[in-house]
Formats: structure tokens, sequence, C-alpha cells
């Protein structure tokens, strides 16, 4: 029972926030914002959706680089980022695809400069979206509720406070020496090498790793727009700007899949850009759905890959 004791509060907290959503609006209404909806900015969306992968799949190398690995191509890392999309679409967990990732590329690396590399990857895309919440924040339009200002601008300034001090690693080397065993933050533990693997990619790294991010996050905010303009009810950008990196931190709420919180939190925030709760809500799903899309196209790419790998190990062993 306990060890699905994970998987049930994932399942409870989608249906619950599902039902939050669903609550507050009539579902003809939400048949009438898809039956109408207009594909070209939905395809539009989800071609950010995927060329967000490619993008993420360069960050990611940059990270590598950062700590002398050379033997792992760009195309490998463009595979694995679609095969972890999959994963990340369809399991329980959002981050199941990023253990993929880990196992996958720990065939060629390091198990450590796998999974410093492969977290570092995901930070850096959270902290340019904290710091783009913050800047949006003063230009927020006057009827955004203040207690949602007051969240995203602590939320934003605690995750770039973590952030950085992880980065910098000496206060948690510093503060973590009591900590048992593998917790320990220094020595030979498991944690000690994921901290140097982590510190080790460089600023360098780091630093291009924070740009690619930045690129990656206006094209997030862009899918969000796109998708608001699918919907009939265009929301400017920079509004999105406010609102978008609340919906990437709720990822971090035990979901299934992360379906559930965007749809309960869509109602909430889009309502000072004058969206009714319908249509914040069918926004929010058209994202999920697409999102669900492109994650389809990572199955048959991590089919081949496996069985490209095989085939080569095949033929090194005859």
């Amino acid at each position: 029972m306990k060890k699905h004791l994970g998987t049930i509060l994932r399942i409870g907290i989608t249906v619950l926030g599902l039902a939050l959503a669903f609550s507050a609006i009539d579902f003809s209404q939400l048949v009438d914002k898809f039956a109408h909806a207009r594909w070209e900015w939905l395809l539009l969306a989800f071609l950010l959706i995927n060329l967000s992968l490619v993008l993420r799949a360069y960050r990611w190398l940059l990270l590598l680089q950062g700590l002398g690995v050379k033997n792992v191509k760009f195309s490998r890392l463009v595979e694995l980022y679609f095969a972890g999309n999959f994963f990340n679409s369809f399991l329980p967990s959002g981050f199941g695809g990023d253990v993929v990732r880990v196992v996958e590329v720990a065939q060629e690396v390091p198990t450590d400069v796998a999974t410093g590399t492969v977290f570092l990857d995901r930070f850096t895309g959270l902290l340019i979206l904290f710091v783009m919440g913050l800047l949006a924040l003063p230009f927020r339009p006057e009827n955004f509720p203040d207690v949602w200002a007051a969240a995203i601008a602590l939320v934003c300034v605690a995750g770039l406070v973590g952030g950085f001090v992880l980065l910098d690693g000496r206060l948690i080397r510093k503060l973590g020496g009591w900590l048992p065993g593998p917790l320990n933050p220094n020595g030979d533990t498991p944690i000690a090498k994921f901290l140097q693997a982590v510190q080790g990619c460089g600023w360098q790294a780091i630093g291009g790793a924070l740009a690619v991010s930045t690129v990656f996050a206006f094209m997030l905010v862009g899918w969000w727009t796109a998708t608001t303009h699918a919907m009939n009810a265009p929301v400017p950008f920079a509004y999105n700007l406010l609102v978008v990196p609340i919906f990437a931190v709720a990822l971090l709420v035990p979901t299934f899949g992360g379906i559930g919180v965007r749809e309960a939190l869509a109602g909430p925030l889009y309502a000072a850009a004058g969206l009714d709760p319908a249509t914040a809500v069918a926004v929010a799903l058209a994202v999920t759905l697409l999102l669900r899309l492109a994650g389809l196209l990572g199955a048959p790419i991590y089919v081949w890959t496996t069985i490209r790998k095989k085939r080569a190990t095949s033929q090194q062993t005859a």
C-alpha cells in the first residue's frame, strides 16, 4: 500500500484540480470553445512546443560541455529530449522523462554528471521564469489581484535565492555537514557528487544555459499566448509573462502528468485579463492536450533509438 501512496496522492490532486476547474463552468461552453478554436494558432503553439525541445537539448549540450563531455552528440540529446517528453507526458510524475534522460545518457557519461546536468538543465529554465515574473510585475494591469502579485513575487524571489545558493554550493556544504551518510553534501557521498557535477559546469556554461533558457521562456509564453488566440480570447504577451511562471511552477505539485493544477489556476489567473472561467479553462486544457500530442512524437523516436542501440550492441559482440 505504501508504495502506491505517491500515485494515489497524484491522482487525488489531479481529480481535485479538475473538479475545481469544471465546477465553475458549463461543460457545453467548454465544448463550444473547442468547436470554434482557430487551428492555425493551435498549430503555431504545437510547433513552438516541439522547437523548444530542440532548443532545450542544446542547453543540455552546453552543460555537458561545461563538464568536459565531448562524446555525446547533439542529435543524441535531441532524441533523448523527445523521448523524455513522451515519458513526462504519460507517466504519473511530471519528471519521469528526466529520469529516462539520466538513465540513457548515464550509459555514456558518469551517473553524477548525467544527474547533475539534467537537474541543472531543468533548473536554469525555472530561474529565468522567476526573473521574467519579477520583471513583469511592475507592468501588471491595475485589476490584477494583489494576492496573486504577492504570491508571484514570493515564489520568484524564493526560487532565485534558492537557485543561487545551490549553484554557489558553499552555504549548502557548510550547513549540511551534520547530515548523516549519503545525505551529507561533503566527501564522496552521492549528494556531494551531484553537487560537484552541478557546480562543476562552470559559470560560462551556466551563463550559456541561462541565455538559452531566456529564449525558451519566451517560446513558452509564446505558445500560451498563441493558445489564447486559438480560443478566440487573445491575451497580451506581456500579461502571459506574469502568469506563465506560475503555471510552470505549478508542475512541481505532485499530479498525474501535470494535469489538474493548471486548469484549476487558469480561471483566477486569467480573470484580470477579462477571460471568463470557461475560456480560461479551455486555454489551459488546450495547452495540456498540445503537450500530450507533442509527447506522442517521442514514442517512435524512443523505440527507434532503442532498436538502433540493440543492433549496435549485437554487432559489437558478434
